[in-house]
C-alpha cells in the first residue's frame, strides 16, 4: 500500500514510519518540523529513514489547505494515518490558537483529501485526555465523553465527531484510536520520563505533581505502533447493533466509524515509575511534591478489550523493560 503518514518527524509517527517501510509498504510524510520542541530531535528521527527509497518527505503544514491538497493530488495515497498535532495539555494556556490550527482545521483539510482522492481507510490519534471528567475505571469507549478538561482533549473530541461526519457522508471507513500514555526512545522532550531523566542526571529536583500517587497506563512505543498497524488493516464497517435510542459513542450504525483505546491494560503509579527509573539510572531523585495540576485527572487506565477481541492487539512490553530501553537510548543519543 502506499501510506500518507503525517506527523513522520514526531514520536509515534517516526516510528509507524519505519515499521511500514520495514514491512513492504511505500510511506508519504507529511511535517512541518515547527519548533515546539527541539527541532534537531525531529530531524534525527528523520534522518533513520528518510533516504529509504519507499519513503517520500513532504515539508508542509496540514493547516496550509493549498499545500495538503496538493500533496493529494500529487501523491493519491491508498490509507492515511493521522500523527500530526499540536500536543501537550499545559501548553495551550499559552498558545490556544494553534490547537485549532493544526489539530481542528489540519484535520479538516486532511478529512478533504481523504473524501476527493478515494482513501480507503484514515486512522487517527485521539487521546486518553478525552476522558476528562469521568472517574469510572478503566476508561471505556463506550462510555459518553462530553466533559473534557482541557483545550486539547476538546480538539481531539473535535476530531472523533468530524470524522464520524465524514464516514457518514462520504462512505470513508474512519477509526480514532485514544492514546495512553507512549513513551520510549525517540520520545518528546516534554513528557515526564524525558524530564525526569534529563533533571535526575543533572542532580536537579523532578516535579512530582499529586504527590505522585496518580496512576497512568504507561504504554510503550512498540506496543502502540503494533495496534496503529493492524487497525490500519481493519478498516470498520457499520455496527448492526447500533441502537439509535442508546447509541454506542464507540461506534457506528450509520457509517464506517469506531473508536479504539489503545494502551497497556496494567496502570502503574507515578512513584513506582521513578523507582524503575532510579534503578536503571543508577541515582536517587530528589523530588518536590506537588499537588495535581489543573485539567489533570488523577488516574488513567485502559480497557482495550475490543482492539484485543478484533485486531488481536496485546501490549507486551513491561514498565521494567521499556524504561531500561528509554535510558539506555537517551544515554547513547545525548552522551
Amino acid at each position: 500500500m502506499k501510506v500518507l503518514v503525517t506527523g513522520t518527524a514526531g514520536f509515534i509517527g517516526s516510528h509507524v514510519a519505519m515499521r511500514l517501510l520495514e514491512r513492504g509498504d511505500s510511506v508519504v510524510g507529511i511535517d512541518s518540523l515547527n519548533d515546539y520542541y527541539d527541532v534537531s530531535l525531529k530531524k534525527a528521527r528523520l534522518a533513520r529513514f528518510q533516504d529509504h527509497p519507499a519513503y517520500t518527505h513532504v515539508h508542509a503544514d496540514l493547516a496550509d489547505r493549498d499545500a495538503v491538497e496538493a500533496m493529494f493530488a500529487a501523491h493519491r495515497p491508498d490509507r492515511v494515518i493521522n500523527l500530526a498535532a499540536q500536543a501537550g495539555v499545559r501548553y495551550a494556556a499559552q498558545n490556544p490558537h494553534v490547537y485549532v490550527s493544526s489539530n481542528v482545521t489540519g484535520f479538516l483539510h486532511l478529512l478533504e483529501g481523504c473524501r476527493h482522492h478515494g482513501v480507503q481507510h484514515l486512522v487517527f490519534a485521539s487521546t486518553s485526555s478525552i476522558y476528562g471528567a469521568n472517574t469510572a475505571m478503566p476508561f471505556s469507549e463506550h462510555r459518553p465523553t462530553e466533559h473534557p478538561l482541557t483545550l486539547y482533549a476538546a480538539t481531539k473530541k473535535a476530531n472523533e465527531q468530524m470524522a464520524h461526519g465524514y464516514a457518514h457522508l462520504y462512505g470513508i471507513p474512519c477509526t480514532g484510536l485514544r492514546f495512553f500514555t507512549v513513551y520510549g526512545p525517540w520520545g518528546r522532550p516534554d513528557m515526564a520520563l524525558f524530564l525526569f531523566t534529563r533533571a535526575i542526571l543533572a542532580g536537579e529536583p523532578i516535579k512530582v505533581f499529586n504527590h505522585g500517587r496518580h496512576k497512568r497506563s504507561f504504554t510503550y512505543i512498540d506496543d502502540i505502533v503494533e495496534g496503529v498497524i493492524r487497525t490500519l488493516d481493519r478498516p470498520p464497517g457499520k455496527d448492526p447493533r447500533w441502537n439509535s435510542d442508546a447509541p454506542d459513542p464507540a461506534t457506528s450504525g450509520v457509517a464506517p466509524y469506531r473508536i479504539y483505546n489503545i494502551g497497556n491494560e496494567q496502570s502503574v503509579e507515578l512513584l513506582r515509575y521513578i523507582e524503575v527509573l532510579e534503578r536503571e539510572l543508577g541515582r536517587k531523585a530528589k523530588m518536590e511534591m506537588l499537588p495535581l495540576q489543573a485539567g489533570d485527572v488523577p488516574d488513567t487506565e485502559a480497557d482495550v478489550a475490543d482492539l484485543i477481541g478484533d485486531v488481536g492487539y496485546r501490549p507486551g512490553v513491561s514498565v521494567e523493560e521499556g524504561v531500561a530501553r528509554f535510558v539506555k537510548w537517551y544515554l547513547d543519543y545525548y552522551g
